[in-house]
């Protein structure tokens, strides 16, 4: 095929090459990325405080007195007086043994002792018969002597028998086994009928007093070395004499009664380096029984002028250490390695790495990286819940981020 060239030709070309640059620019336009919007964190601004310093330590619940009941004579048990599992007082009868052969001991020790003082009394005119005949010389002094020695020997077995009525005594009396103290009697180990001898191993019942009650609370050598320190350096600060214990059960709720410290042991034990606190705690409502485990959280002082950086905003790097990422005066991200001391409550507290009045964030920073430019929203954290709360100024604006709750485990 033949094509004939014209002179419109070169005009067509022309405007080939226009609508082609045209296009060209069209699809550059709608190319270009749009512009990403700056990322939002939460923050949470440091402040240096007064923390009060606790240990939270595991406890056990027992009782602040006990007793083994046993009996203290033989016999046959008569009757059982008391409810199993019931609040007894001190002196309260709990069983009675056979008095029979005890009331008959106690009679015949009466009468022996009504004997002697007779034999006494005789004793006693016959020596002063004998003083008068030797006044008068009637009598020899050999034969005064005699009966002075047999009213002394008189008057010594009054004493004795005197004493075996008191013991006759004491014995039917143990016949009534009473509560030596008061509290919550277990259940009974013999039943009526049953033989019973004096001073057995076995325990008729065990009592044990449950208000007050103590909980052994075991400490490391280690904090207690560590807590020393901190005080000697002055970062910490004792908060008493009279320091305050408080206990968390496996239920749910803290225990309501807040407890003290009575006394530590003087000692490390050899094989497991830790050593005894017990604590006194009311017990009212009989809730604590003893061989409970408890967590007990102690008051050990005061660190002044101290941050606390909340958890969930402190992770680690690779070699272990703590570290944080918080939002500059000129908006930009930056990582920090801390120094941290313990953990508090959902909080660490930090010893150093922090400044007064920085910003930490605490949601969003696994999406940011250190130079990144952001925009901190400032809130606060719940320290019940754990949940992230906003500012009064933040709640006026509204948050981009909705501040979720934080998730429990």
């Amino acid at each position: 095929m033949l094509i004939k060239q014209t002179d419109n030709a070169p005009r067509l070309l022309v405007g080939s090459a226009l609508l082609a640059l045209a296009l060209g620019a069209c699809n550059n336009e709608k190319a270009a990325p749009p512009q990403q919007p700056q990322a939002q964190v939460s923050v949470v601004v440091l402040h240096p405080q007064s923390i009060a310093v606790t240990a939270e330590l595991p406890g056990r619940v027992s009782a602040s007195l006990i007793a083994e009941v046993r009996p203290q004579v033989s016999g046959i048990i008569k009757s059982r007086l008391f409810k199993e599992g019931s609040e007894v007082k001190a002196g309260d009868l709990l069983y009675e043994i056979d008095p029979a052969p005890y009331q008959a001991a106690f009679d015949s020790a009466v009468a022996a002792e009504q004997k002697a003082e007779a034999a006494a009394v005789n004793a006693r005119l016959r020596a002063d018969r004998y003083r008068e005949l030797l006044q008068r010389n009637a009598a020899s002094q050999q034969d005064t002597d005699d009966a002075k020695a047999t009213l002394a020997q008189a008057r010594a077995d009054v004493a004795a028998a005197q004493a075996s009525v008191e013991t006759a005594r004491i014995n039917l009396a143990y016949t009534k086994v009473t509560a030596p103290i008061g509290g919550r009697v277990d259940k009974s180990t013999l039943t009526q009928g049953a033989l019973v001898t004096a001073n057995q191993t076995t325990a008729l019942t065990t009592i044990r007093q449950l208000e007050p009650i103590n909980v052994d609370v075991i400490q490391s050598s280690t904090n207690l070395l560590n807590f020393r320190r901190a005080v000697s350096e002055g970062r910490l600060k004792l908060a008493g004499s009279n320091v305050a214990v408080k206990l968390k059960l496996d239920t749910g709720p803290d225990y309501p009664q807040t407890g003290k410290i009575e006394f530590a042991e003087s000692s490390i034990d050899l094989t497991t380096g830790t050593f005894t606190v017990r604590a006194e705690f009311p017990n009212p409502e009989r809730l604590l029984l003893p061989g409970m485990f408890v967590r007990a959280v102690l008051e050990e002082g005061i660190a002044p002028n101290s941050f606390l950086v909340p958890q969930r905003a402190v992770g680690r790097n690779t070699k272990g250490q703590a570290t944080a990422k918080f939002v500059g005066a000129d908006g930009k991200v930056e990582e920090r390695v801390l120094v941290t001391r313990r953990n508090l409550g959902n909080n660490w507290l930090i010893d150093e790495g922090v400044k007064d009045g920085e910003r930490v964030i605490v949601e969003g920073g696994q999406l940011v990286r250190p130079g990144q430019t952001v925009t901190g929203n400032e809130v606060t954290i719940d320290e019940a819940s754990g949940e992230l709360k906003p500012t009064s100024r933040q709640a006026a604006v509204g948050s981009p981020l909705g501040y979720a709750p934080a998730a429990k485990n």
